[in-house]
C-alpha cells in the first residue's frame, strides 16, 4: 500500500545534489517564491493572509514583499545573504520570508524562545548579516562586537517601518534566479552535542512538501489553514505557509496557542486545516464550552510530535464527526512530512505514524547500515527531494548524518508488509515535550557549568499533558550544593524556557555508569518512575 506507487506518471527519478538518485513529482514550481507568485497569478483577490483584524489578498501582501524586498536590496542585502527572523507570529514573518525569497537570500528563522548565548551562536554560525527582531526581544541581543557579521539589527516597530518606508516608489527588480537545489532557509536543530546544527532546507524541498501537504490532505484554494503552532518552526513553515502558497489557501496566524483563543478563531475563519500536537487537541477537548463551537468547516485535523491517545480519538470523532485525523511524521531534516496516516486507518492503526508519502523513501537499518526485513526494528533512514542537503557550515555532522542521500534519523522503528511506519523509540536519548524535542546533551552541556555541579544527567519523566517532560538528576558539590530554583534560574538565562529542567534530583551520589563508564539513564528512569 502507498500514497503514490511508483508506475505513476506524475513521479520520475532525478539526479540531485551530487550523487543523489530521488523521486520527484514531475511537474512543480521552481522554488518558494516562484510557488508565491503562482499563487498571486492564479488567484490575486484572494485571502492570503489573516492576523487578528488585518487581512491581506495575495495581491496587496505581493506589494508588501516586493517593498520590503526593495528595501532590504538598497540595504545591502542581495542573494545568498542570511536573513535572520527572530519574531513571533505575526503577518510581517510571512512577508520577511518571502522577501528574502524574492532577492535569493537566505530566511534563518529563529524561535522567540532562544536565550542569548543560543542567538548568539546562530548568528555566528550563519554568518547572518541582517537580523529583523521583536522590540521586546532587544534585551537578549548579543553586543555588537559578538556578532561581527552582522551589518543591521532592525526592531518591529519604528525601525522596521522606516525600513519598510525606503523601500516605498523603489522597484524590486525581477526575482532571482535560484536554483532549486539552492537553499531557501536555514532552520537550527539542536545535535547530540548540544551545539545546534543548522539545516539546509532547499528550494526542491519546500515545494515537495507543500506538494505532498496538498495531495495526502486534498487541500485547495477553498482551504484556510490556522497556525497555531510557532511560524518559526518546520511545521508552521511548511505545513501553513508553503501549503497555503501551494494551493492559493488562506493563512491564519495565531499569536500563540490557547485552547478557547483558538476554538473561538476557528468558528470565526471558518478554518479547514491544521497541525497540532495530540497535547492541543486535549486541551480544546477540555473547554467545557466546547460544544458551543461551531467547528463544521475543520475538515483535517494534522497531529505529529507524539502519539495521539486513543481516547482523544474516539472523542474528536464523537464531536467533530466531519474532521479527519492524519498522523504525519517527520524532521527539520525532511522540511517536515515523510509519513502520513490515511485517515481511514488512524483509528485502527495507533501504532504507525503511517505510510511513506509520495516521492519519499523510508527504510529501516541494522548498525551496519543494512536493510533489515519487514517487522525488523533498527534506525530509520529517510530519502527523497526533502531531505535536506546537509548542515550548513558543518561537513562533518553532514558526513555522520548521511549516507547516499539518505538521512539517518536516530529514529528506533519498524515497517511492516504493508508499508505502515512505527517509530518505537529515540536512539539518542531525546526528550518529546509536547511536540518540542529536546536534546538531553545540549541541556546537561549548560547545567554541568552551573557552580557546585560535579555531573548530572537530563531524563524524560512521563506528562500525562504534555506527553514528557524534563527532569535532571544533579550530583553536586558537598561543600557548596546549590539549590534546585537557583540551577533553574542558570539554566533560564541560557536556554528555551521548554528545555529548562522543570523538576531536580540533587544527589552527591555519583551516578550510575556501565563498565564502559557511559551513565545508565535507563536505570535512573526507572527510580524516577518507581
Amino acid at each position: 500500500m502507498a500514497w503514490l506507487d511508483g508506475s505513476s506518471p506524475l513521479i520520475r527519478r532525478e539526479a540531485h545534489f551530487g550523487d543523489r538518485v530521488i523521486t520527484c513529482f514531475t511537474e512543480r514550481p521552481a522554488g518558494l517564491f516562484a510557488m508565491f507568485a503562482e499563487a498571486v497569478a492564479g488567484h490575486p483577490g484572494g485571502e492570503a493572509v489573516v492576523c487578528g483584524e488585518e487581512r491581506l489578498s495575495y495581491a496587496a501582501l505581493d506589494a508588501r514583499v516586493a517593498t520590503l524586498a526593495a528595501a532590504l536590496r538598497g540595504s545591502g542585502i542581495a542573494a545568498g545573504d542570511r536573513v535572520a527572523i527572530l519574531l513571533g507570529n505575526r503577518t510581517e514573518f510571512v512577508v520577511v520570508l518571502l522577501a528574502a525569497a524574492r532577492l535569493g537570500a537566505i530566511a534563518v528563522p529563529m524561535g522567540i524562545r532562544l536565550q542569548g548565548p543560543e542567538i548568539a551562536y546562530v548568528l555566528n554560525d550563519c554568518g547572518a548579516r541582517l537580523l529583523i527582531h521583536e522590540a521586546d526581544l532587544s534585551d537578549r541581543l548579543p553586543a555588537a562586537a559578538e556578532t561581527p557579521a552582522l551589518r543591521l539589527r532592525i526592531a518591529m516597530g519604528a525601525a522596521f517601518d522606516s525600513l519598510v518606508a525606503s523601500g516605498q516608489g523603489q522597484t524590486a527588480g525581477p526575482p532571482a534566479a535560484t536554483g532549486e537545489e539552492d537553499t531557501a532557509v536555514i532552520r537550527y536543530t539542536s545535535g547530540t552535542t548540544g551545539r545546534p546544527k543548522g539545516a539546509m532546507l532547499t528550494h526542491l524541498g519546500i515545494v515537495h512538501s507543500a506538494m505532498v501537504y496538498e495531495r495526502c490532505m486534498g487541500l485547495t484554494r477553498d482551504d484556510r489553514s490556522i497556525a497555531a503552532v510557532p511560524l518559526s518552526h518546520v511545521t508552521g513553515l511548511i505545513a501553513n505557509i508553503a501549503t497555503m502558497l501551494r494551493v492559493a489557501g488562506t493563512l491564519v496566524v495565531m499569536p500563540g496557542f490557547k485552547a478557547a483563543d483558538y476554538l473561538a478563531l476557528s468558528e470565526r475563519e471558518r478554518t479547514t486545516q491544521t497541525i497540532l500536537v495530540p497535547a492541543m487537541y486535549n486541551l480544546c477537548l477540555l473547554q467545557p464550552d466546547f460544544d458551543r463551537y461551531d467547528l463544521s468547516s475543520w475538515r483535517i485535523g494534522g497531529y505529529g510530535g507524539a502519539p495521539m491517545p486513543t481516547p482523544t480519538i474516539a472523542r474528536l470523532a464523537e464531536r467533530l464527526p466531519g474532521l479527519k485525523l492524519i498522523n504525519a511524521y517527520g524532521a527539520t531534516e525532511t522540511t517536515s512530512p515523510t509519513t502520513m496516516m490515511p485517515p481511514d486507518f488512524t483509528a485502527s492503526r495507533g501504532d504507525s505514524v503511517g505510510l511513506a508519502v509520495p516521492c519519499a523513501e523510508v527504510i529501516v537499518v541494522d548498525d551496519q547500515g543494512r536493510e533489515l526485513p519487514p517487522g525488523e526494528t533498527g534506525e530509520i533512514w529517510i530519502k527523497g527531494p526533502a531531505v535536506v542537503k546537509g548542515y550548513w557550515n558543518n561537513p562533518a555532522a553532514t558526513a555522520e548524518g548521511f549516507t547516499a542521500g539518505f538521512w539517518h534519523s536516530g529514529d528506533v522503528g519498524a515497517i511492516d508488509a504493508g508499508g505502515f511506519v512505527q517509530v518505537l523509540d529515540r536512539k539518542k536519548d531525546m526528550i518529546n515535550r509536547g511536540g518540542y524535542k529536546i536534546f538531553t546533551a545540549e541541556v546537561e552541556t549548560v547545567l554541568v557549568a552551573a557552580e557546585g555541579v560535579i555531573e548530572c544527567a537530563v531524563v524524560a519523566v512521563p506528562c500525562p499533558v504534555l506527553g514528557e517532560r524534563v527532569h535532571a538528576v544533579v550530583v553536586t558539590d558537598p561543600a557548596h550544593s546549590p539549590t534546585a530554583d537557583t540551577l533553574r534560574r542558570y539554566c533560564a538565562a541560557r536556554l528555551s524556557d521548554y528545555k529548562v529542567p522543570e523538576t531536580l534530583t540533587l544527589t552527591t551520589e555519583p551516578l550510575p555508569r556501565n563498565a564502559n563508564g557511559k551513565v545508565i539513564k535507563r536505570a535512573l528512569r526507572d527510580a524516577l518512575t518507581g
